[in-house]
């Protein structure tokens, strides 16, 4: 990850950024301080927030991409994509379907079903769908852990992207090559979603819901990163998860969570919640 120039407001924001998530902590709205917070600024502050974790030994392992979900757009308040990395800390390549997760360190966990890509090459912005299909290795179904260090979950779409994008934790199930699988496009975007919580149908969501689709929504990432963040680069090893299918669910200890995929080609998670 190449760095550019920071200014020092930035740096002062990306310090207390890093610190809010070093003790699960919440903290005021950036965008609250005198002049706002533009999302330049929040990118840069996060840059440098990126080159402290690098600093002390942690190695970005991939990114992610929110709010793809047009249906919790008005929601939440926030009606356009944001990105950041994903840390070898944060993410897990499960054996199987199922996995325990400790919310310790987590400032307001909610749960996501997600569609995760691997990288086998680094895509370039400008490509046609067959063209990024060409660059991976293998799609999965996972979950990713969103968390917040905002109060209620309220921000603005510059505080999200301050935000570390609101990551804190990817569990990736079984991994299937996509070489030869001529309808990816098509079949992620038909794909329909049940997440269960403690027995009870929480939620539903289709796979078009993410920006028409999941290899749709990581075509805008490859395009937005080069526009906005062109010192972050996807490269070939990476992992990117595309968003949420669902609405995000609040996480307490004790919880058990599955999901159900209309798409026999991928697994659906068993998830198990513990402090």
């Amino acid at each position: 990850m190449s760095h550019p120039v920071i200014d020092a407001q930035a740096q002062a924001l990306g310090v207390a950024l890093l610190d809010a998530w070093d003790r699960c902590a919440l903290m005021p709205l950036p965008s609250a301080r005198p002049g706002g917070l533009s999302t330049a600024q929040a990118y840069a502050a996060v840059t440098h927030a990126c080159m402290l974790r690098e600093a002390r030994g942690e190695r970005r392992r991939g990114w992610k991409i929110g709010f793809t979900n047009r249906g919790i757009w008005d929601r939440y308040g926030v009606h356009q994509p944001m990105w950041a990395p994903v840390w070898d800390g944060t993410l897990r390549l499960l054996p199987g379907t199922q996995a325990t997760l400790s919310l310790a360190g987590l400032c307001q966990p909610r749960l996501e079903p997600e569609i995760v890509f691997g990288f086998a090459q680094a895509p370039r912005a400008g490509m046609t769908l067959a063209e990024l299909q060409a660059c991976l290795d293998w799609v999965a179904h996972g979950f990713e852990v969103v968390h917040t260090h905002f109060a209620d979950w309220r921000f603005t779409a510059a505080d999200t992207a301050a935000d570390f994008a609101l990551h804190g934790r990817l569990l990736v199930g079984p991994r299937v090559p996509v070489a030869g699988w001529a309808t990816l496009a098509a079949d992620l975007s038909a794909l329909q979603v049940e997440l269960w919580g403690d027995g009870d149908l929480r939620d539903q969501g289709q796979g078009a819901i993410v920006l028409d689709g999941p290899l749709q929504a990581l075509k805008a990432l490859v395009d937005a990163m080069a526009e906005t963040t062109p010192h972050w680069h996807i490269e070939a090893g990476d992992v990117v998860t595309t968003g949420t299918l669902t609405d995000a669910w609040p996480l307490q200890p004790g919880q058990a969570w599955h999901t159900r995929l209309s798409d026999a080609r991928l697994a659906g998670l068993t998830l198990r919640t513990e402090a």
